[in-house]
């Protein structure tokens, strides 16, 4: 039987399938990842800004006179910081970083930079990785992030060990953007999973912020770790949403739009079930938060918001087709946009409820999050993902 065009129907419903498809990943925007999420609080959000403002400390030259300073924005104490670690001391085994001491906020921060586009070893860390290669506290983790945090833990454990010694009621927070963001997360699951060797410090006093992350865990590692570790992403981003082996990427780097479409069909049309089901598909890790900006047939910028869960289902699993999908991930353009979220949290704070109704609403938050990640890990056991039941020990202690 043929159509009025003259065309098989089998080929006829084939074209009219795949013009679907193409016609619904085409009006696929960022904002649609995260609709069904809550509303970040000004007290959850509020160090993004100040972690993105460390990272970019690492880039400065003089932080006597920074270039990526924002005016009025979270000013660097030079006094504050306890050690800089460039690529000459790294050798090319971690990103450069910062240890910097936050007074004022009670703070011990671990800051790495993002991928240097003109060094190969960061591409070096960064490719180095095969699916399945490496299982760290019960799951399957990127090798070559894993062994570049490593070897800064290596370097730098006393130096922690000591500041955590000196302030016992401070937090110890691991923050980065891009590459630095997964050698952040691996520290921060490394000393969680290890806390004796940084003197007991409490869980609860860990902190983990990736900026713009790669994909780095497995799913029971990505929502177990919701308690301490928070990923940022800015509307579009493609890193935490490319589920490529990023090896496969940068080696195909001619290629990246065709790759990345067929990676795009490829996940499509493969029931998400089964996805979620393979235990060494990599995922963002932690609770995560996404700064929206922009929404379909709405011409310029919106004032940025910030959607934040701990999703197992639907976590950044689809590219989006945008032209912002690699300026999202510029750390300057992150910094500026969180800044301006938490400013319009700071101004929606002020004028809602009164003291009392403040605390009585962050204890509410504290439970729902609470609440959120038990129910995520829950969600994590019933699909049978493997190495994820008995892993419910800890989480909140």
């Amino acid at each position: 039987m043929c159509c009025l065009t003259g065309m098989p129907l089998l080929e006829t419903v084939y074209i009219i399938a795949l013009c679907r498809w193409a016609w619904k990943r085409c009006l696929h925007t960022g904002s649609e990842d995260s609709k069904t999420w809550g509303t970040a609080t000004f007290e959850d959000f509020e160090p993004v800004p100040r972690m993105c403002r460390l990272v970019l400390a690492v880039y400065e030259e003089d932080l006597d006179n920074p270039v990526w300073a924002p005016p009025g924005g979270y000013q660097i104490d030079i006094r504050s910081v306890v050690k800089r670690v460039g690529n000459l001391e790294t050798s090319g085994m971690a990103p450069p970083y910062l240890i910097y001491v936050d007074h004022n906020a009670k703070d011990i921060i671990l800051a790495f930079r993002g991928l240097s586009m003109v060094r190969e070893s960061d591409y070096a860390v960064l490719l180095d990785n095969k699916l399945g290669q490496e299982k760290f506290e019960g799951g399957f983790v990127h090798h070559g992030l894993l062994k570049s945090a490593l070897c800064v833990f290596e370097k730098e454990a006393e130096t922690l060990r000591e500041l955590v010694g000196s302030h016992p009621d401070y937090n110890l927070t691991f923050t980065g953007h891009s590459l630095g963001s997964g050698v952040a997360a691996m520290l921060a699951l490394k000393v969680a999973g290890n806390r004796d060797l940084l003197g007991n410090i409490p869980r609860k006093q860990i902190r983990c912020y990736a900026i713009a992350p790669a994909r780095c865990v497995s799913l029971n590692l990505a929502v177990r770790s919701a308690d301490i570790i928070n990923s940022v992403i800015l509307q579009d981003d493609f890193m935490p949403r490319t589920a490529t082996p990023l090896e496969d990427m940068f080696k195909c780097v001619f290629c990246l739009p065709c790759l990345l479409c067929f990676s795009c069909v490829g996940d499509t049309f493969t029931p998400e079930d089964k996805l979620l089901r393979d235990p060494r598909r990599l995922y963002v890790p932690g609770r995560l938060y996404h700064i929206v900006e922009r929404k379909l047939c709405r011409y310029g910028r919106l004032p940025p918001h910030v959607k934040t869960a701990v999703p197992v289902d639907r976590r950044f699993e689809h590219v989006v087709i945008s032209c912002n999908a690699t300026t999202d991930h510029s750390i300057v353009c992150i910094e500026r946009e969180s800044q301006k979220a938490l400013d319009i949290m700071m101004e929606e704070r002020m004028m809602n409820a009164p003291i009392v109704q403040k605390m009585e609403r962050q204890i509410s938050d504290k439970s729902d999050h609470d609440r959120e990640h038990s129910d995520a890990m829950q969600r994590v056991v019933s699909l049978s993902v493997p190495h994820a039941s008995g892993q419910l020990y800890g989480t909140f202690t």
